[in-house]
């Protein structure tokens, strides 16, 4: 009797590593069917077209950036004029960027009461010194989890704005043509 008790546990010991050797090789195939996603997941968008369209439509003088090099991507374009819902009678711009260094930097523009509007865009923000910016002197805001540039635009107000250091933020607003 010992015996076959013997050979039962060897015949179970066989089939569950025979069992998972079949599970195995099902996951290795399903592994190399299944598609991998590669990156860090942004998805580029184009903003020319829509900078150009929104700069014949805007009521100040719309700036989008020139030149960046490649390692700037655009994340997400949108205009809003005075007339579209949820606008509160303003018009504005928005492009989102990733980084070079993987951070988030977007040029924000509104005819919106300059002080609303940072509010807005960079919540807890305190002044934070100046810039000297193509020219131009940027008012530096700090936030509790962002930063900005900010400047008068005509009858507007630019932000460069993120959680990218102010070298980055600087070099964007650099490129705003």
């Amino acid at each position: 009797m010992a015996g076959k008790s013997s050979m039962r546990s060897r015949q179970s010991v066989r089939d569950m590593i025979l069992s998972m050797l079949a599970v195995g090789g099902v996951v290795a195939v399903a592994y190399v069917f299944v598609p991998h996603s590669e990156g860090d997941g942004v998805q580029p968008v184009q903003y020319q077209v829509a900078a150009a369209s929104a700069k014949r439509a805007a009521p100040f003088p719309l700036l989008s950036p020139e030149g960046l090099p490649q390692k700037w991507r655009a994340t997400s374009v949108e205009y809003h004029d005075a007339s579209s819902k949820g606008s509160d009678g303003h018009s504005s711009w928005h492009l989102g960027f990733v980084t070079p260094s993987g951070q988030y930097a977007a040029v924000e523009q509104s005819d919106a009461p300059r002080e609303e509007f940072l509010a807005a865009q960079v919540a807890g923000g305190a002044a934070d010194g100046t810039a000297a910016v193509s020219g131009a002197t940027w008012d530096k805001v700090q936030g509790a989890k962002a930063r900005a540039l900010a400047v008068p635009s005509g009858t507007a107000t630019t932000l460069v704005t993120g959680t990218a250091s102010y070298e980055e933020l600087t070099e964007l607003a650099r490129a705003l043509k």
